[in-house]
């Protein structure tokens, strides 16, 4: 193949696979759940709401909403990889699961550890509610298989239980398409579970460590990716809307309208093609691209800004908004070295091969203890 052709087909390629909307609410949704903990926090935080209420106040109550912006997209993306056309699963959905899990563990539990340790030196500089206790190794266990919430473990870092959630939720999805053997069933019983979340479960916050909780938003997004293909299930999105329309009415929550509308839009941006295609802006692309990382590291950096505003003894509220100023500058740069360093597929690749390799050879030496070769396989 000339290659001339050959590069025009991978950039053809690479076009394809970019989704700019995507990332561009990913942006804008990583930098307000960034605000709302930055309102929420910390002496900072404080100064900042009293300085400036009405802004701060709105990031401090509804900023937290942009985590139904993720757990759409989360949805769209799940069945666009899992079920691209509304196809059940025909092999065991466990290494999936499994492979989720070290996508989401790996950066996350290298940020724990970023937590602990500014947590730990902020507790030597200010005496504040923000700062998580001293980590046990139980409650570090907790977090590192995702269990914290549900054994009732006190968080490490902000937002840490949207990670739990998002790993329940794509088990669950994989699962159900599992489940759906027929091609039509599986995307069925997957609407079936978000409709039921709908209407009954997200309307109890009891509920509110498990998947089933969340799972209509979920649902909303996976069936948006289903009913926006061209050759078929072009109903869905009126059936999607209807459903939402539906809970809503019986029960209205401003989270679900946004999520609502979120679907509606990558449905519609999908079908037309503007998914694709814009916004064309390098900066949010790149923010979309490192918003899990953001996510992740902001809360450390904030500790920090919060202990070095306390240790300053300054006062004045220009003091406290330049402080969250540079956090978010801080925040961006941690999240740029983070995702380079270790969140992004080469990175990740290499960290996971690396404790492969530690495991194997943690169990080799454990096979040649006395004793226990006879008990362990020879392979892991």
């Amino acid at each position: 193949m000339h290659r001339s052709k050959r590069c025009n087909i991978l950039v053809m390629s690479k076009a394809i696979h970019r989704m700019p909307l995507i990332d561009a609410l990913k942006a804008i949704a990583a930098v307000l759940v960034l605000l709302n903990h930055f309102s929420s926090y910390g002496p900072l935080a404080m100064a900042a709401r009293e300085a400036f209420p009405g802004l701060f106040g709105w990031f401090f109550e509804y900023g937290r909403m942009a985590v139904q912006v993720f757990l759409v997209i989360a949805g769209f993306l799940a069945a666009r990889g899992l079920s691209a056309d509304g196809q059940a699963l025909a092999t065991s959905p466990l290494p999936l699961i499994w492979k989720r899990y070290l996508r989401l563990a790996v950066p996350y539990l290298a940020a724990i550890g970023l937590a602990i340790i500014a947590a730990a030196i902020a507790d030597h500089w200010m005496d504040d509610e923000a700062i998580p206790d001293r980590a046990t190794l139980t409650q570090w266990l907790a977090h590192a298989f995702l269990l914290h919430s549900l054994l009732g473990f006190d968080a490490l870092s902000a937002g840490v239980w949207y990670i739990a959630i998002d790993f329940q939720l794509f088990a669950l999805m994989a699962i159900l398409l599992w489940a759906g053997r027929l091609r039509r069933v599986a995307p069925a019983l997957v609407l079936a579970v978000a409709t039921g979340s709908l209407f009954w479960f997200n309307r109890d916050a009891a509920w509110d460590n498990w998947a089933i909780y969340f799972f209509g938003s979920y649902g909303l997004g996976a069936a948006a990716w289903w009913a926006s293909d061209r050759r078929q299930m072009s109903a869905w999105l009126g059936v999607i809307a209807t459903v939402a329309i539906a809970a809503l009415i019986l029960d209205f929550r401003l989270r679900i309208a946004l999520a609502l509308g979120v679907a509606l839009l990558l449905g519609f941006g999908r079908r037309t093609g503007f998914l694709e295609r814009w916004p064309e802006a390098r900066p949010l692309a790149y923010l979309g691209r490192i918003s899990y990382s953001l996510f992740l590291v902001h809360f450390p950096v904030l500790l920090l800004a919060n202990g070095l505003y306390a240790q300053s003894g300054i006062t004045a509220t220009g003091a406290a908004i330049g402080g969250l100023l540079l956090a978010l500058i801080a925040s961006i740069a941690a999240a740029h070295a983070f995702y380079r360093w270790i969140e992004s597929p080469a990175a990740s690749a290499r960290i996971t091969a690396l404790l492969g390799g530690l495991f194997a050879k943690a169990y080799q030496l454990l096979r040649r203890l006395p004793g226990l070769s006879a008990l362990l396989p020879a392979r892991a």
